[in-house]
């Protein structure tokens, strides 16, 4: 199939929607209790079950059940502390009032930008994933009633924008309104926040107001021979895929694919087209460019389009772009976007620390992508940049107590810059309920099946009740200390005896993996690969697996200018750093001075867990060296520098500023010997 729809086959397709452009959704699997049963809790984060080209299938996120560990604690807090807070954080500056002010039940003037709606529709879709776990009815009537007002203030022809109304009214979906105005990046956020309702539910309620704005407004009014589209920021693209996935609907796969194309009747310049990242076929993509989230979300809706077409042209962009992902532009900290200005890619191996931005929406559309990408191979390569980024990029984003984020994510901070990293809310509040969101749906990625068996993607106490490709049911139980320990115990039992495969992942962070069943050595291992266990199963096997957990130091490749001559330290999954408040003490008792710390790679860290610290973290302690300072240090000076031996106490990147403000970095320089060579 082409990158390019025919205007015939869009316009077929758009004139069936009109005609249910004011009903409800009929095509969707009923709620439970009708005729057609509860089909649709059998839907995952991606629903794929039948999608041609995926050759994994999503779990529901009800299917699997976290156990106390180390997600159980972070989705405990998102679930009593971020959900709720964000909410009366919302109502705070107004995101409500926008829709009530339209029913006349406020008024309050019009708050925040452009794109507002949407941190209303991101916080929904938290919520609804958060109900697939715990049953809370105090969160279901919260949604119930925030659904109620926007549908209230939809008009009668499907448009729904709190911000283009009055005398805003005339600059709907013009061309510059497109590149700039959010409007259908809005409606794709409720889009999803409605059918993630929908699978939490069987309510489509919230699900069928998004629907009508594309069936009543977009579809009638928009397209090959009507007026153009261009995303202008996308996430409307994989948000149609996935109402195509849960409606059967062509249409919406079709006017993704045709948004994914783009139309030349909106011109755009050059920065625009990089900055942007669309308007012109994505298939002419060559590299990771521009605003990052807008990137990342662009990449994922074109694998979902793959996903559903097969086309070849986009599965060869896509990694395309992924080989320039993980060879020029990813953070050791699975973090992307090194600009400040634009909220940018840079250029190959621009990868600055201090002016890092690594936004958190940026990590979580990295792991997305990734997510997708997993979905259409199967390859492990994919799984561990979802891990690097889940356990450090976006892990950071979120504080301790759950109720203070990061924007931007740096590998360096200094407080004396006057930058205060981690804040309850932002005017541009993307990140927070994004993060919520990721942590809600989080235990529907840990698991896939295929026609082969199960797959083993991430590792926790997480429990799976789930059912085999030829319906057999199937029960696995993961115990284990992950991420502190690299002992993982998995006991499968299938319903009945089955012959199908157990795919382990291990991470390419693991040199030596041992995996045994009932007690007998497995296979060889290939750290980046997934190791396959294939045999007959019957009542309950156990699988033991023994990650190798040694402490590596990371170098960056030379190109790296900020991190020549530095190392960053990995354990596990986990990427560290070293904050001012973890080392000893200066001269005279003075604050420590970070640059001046080098670490000795004669000697090798020690990891020691402390429960009594920012949570509980396993704590890396190294040998290095520290540079005395003259009383008065000159700008330059000629001579050798003085040192002495000392430690470094490196605790986990996600962990940082969760205490007073401090000094970090991940990158730490590498001590030299007189001669000058490293040691």
């Amino acid at each position: 199939m082409g990158s390019c729809q025919t205007r015939r086959s869009f316009l077929v397709s758009a004139a069936a929607a009109g005609l249910v452009a004011s009903q409800k959704l009929s095509a969707l699997p009923a709620p439970s209790g009708s005729a057609q049963g509860d089909a649709w809790r059998d839907q995952g984060v991606l629903n794929l079950d039948a999608s041609p080209y995926a050759k994994l299938r999503s779990v529901p996120v009800r299917a699997v059940t976290l156990h106390p560990g180390f997600w159980s604690r972070r989705r405990a807090t998102n679930v009593g502390s971020s959900i709720p807070s964000m909410r009366q954080e919302l109502l705070d500056h107004g995101r409500m009032d926008n829709f009530l002010r339209l029913e006349a039940k406020s008024s309050a003037p019009q708050r925040g930008p452009v794109y507002s709606d949407s941190d209303v529709y991101k916080w929904m879709e938290a919520a609804a994933w958060a109900l697939e776990s715990d049953d809370s009815p105090e969160l279901q009537a919260q949604l119930k009633q925030w659904t109620r007002a926007i549908a209230d203030a939809q008009e009668p022809g499907g448009y729904l924008n709190t911000y283009y109304v009055g005398n805003r009214r005339a600059e709907r979906m013009l061309p510059d309104t497109q590149r700039t105005g959010h409007e259908l990046y809005c409606i794709g956020h409720l889009l999803q926040a409605g059918i993630a309702y929908y699978r939490a539910t069987g309510d489509p309620a919230l699900l069928e107001i998004g629907a009508r704005f594309v069936d009543g407004y977009l579809l009638p009014g928009f397209g090959p021979e009507k007026r153009a589209i261009v995303a202008g920021h996308p996430e409307i693209e994989m948000a149609l895929v996935e109402l195509y996935r849960t409606t059967g609907k062509r249409q919406y796969l079709d006017l993704a694919r045709y948004i994914l194309a783009g139309d030349p009747r909106i011109p755009l310049t050059p920065p625009q087209i990089v900055y942007m990242f669309c308007g012109v076929p994505l298939t002419s993509r060559t590299k990771l460019e521009g605003h990052a989230v807008r990137a990342m979300y662009a990449c994922c809706g074109a694998t979902d389009y793959y996903l559903e077409s097969g086309d070849a042209t986009y599965w060869k962009t896509l990694n395309t772009l992924w080989t320039d992902l993980a060879e020029h532009q990813l953070y050791v900290t699975g973090g992307v976007g090194a600009r400040r200005e634009g909220e940018a890619f840079g250029n190959a191996y621009e990868l600055p620390n201090a002016t890092a931005y690594g936004e958190s929406c940026a990590a979580i559309g990295n792991m997305m992508w990734n997510w997708r990408m997993l979905a259409a191979s199967g390859e492990g390569r994919f799984a561990d940049v979802m891990e690097r980024a889940l356990y450090n990029g976006i892990n950071s984003g979120m504080s301790l107590n759950g109720r203070e984020y990061c924007y931007r994510n740096p590998l360096a901070f200094d407080p004396a810059t006057g930058d205060v990293i981690r804040n309850p809310w932002y005017d541009t509040d993307c990140c927070p309920p994004n993060l919520e969101r990721t942590l809600a749906s989080l235990p529907g990625y840990f698991y896939s099946t295929s026609k082969d068996g199960v797959y083993v993607h991430l590792y926790d106490n997480a429990d799976l009740d789930w059912k085999l490709a030829s319906g057999n049911g199937i029960r696995l139980a993961q115990r284990t200390n992950y991420p502190w320990d690299g002992n993982v115990s998995l006991e499968i039992a299938p319903a009945r005896a089955e012959e199908f495969s157990v795919f382990v992942r291990i991470p390419a962070w693991s040199r030596n993996t041992v995996v045994r069943v009932d007690g007998q050595a497995w296979g060889n291992t290939v750290a980046g690969e997934y190791l396959a266990i294939r045999r007959r199963w019957s009542g309950k096997t156990s699988v033991e697996i023994e990650f190798d957990m040694r402490t590596q130091p990371v170098r960056a490749n030379a190109a790296v200018a900020e991190d020549v001559n530095r190392v960053a330290f990995q354990r596990g999954p986990l990427v560290y750093c070293m904050e001012e408040l973890d080392q000893a003490a200066g001269e005279h008792g003075a604050v420590p001075d970070l640059p001046r710390y080098a670490a000795d790679l004669r000697g090798e860290a020690e990891a020691q867990f402390h429960p009594e610290l920012l949570d509980g973290v396993t704590v890396l302690t190294h040998p290095c060296v520290v540079s005395r300072s003259p009383g008065k240090e000159a700008l330059y000076r000629t001579g050798a520098e003085e040192s002495s031996p000392a430690s470094l106490r490196l605790i986990p990147y996600y962990a940082w500023a969760n205490r007073e403000p401090a000094s970090m970095q991940v990158w730490i320089p590498v001590a030299q010997n007189p001669a000058g060579s490293v040691v």
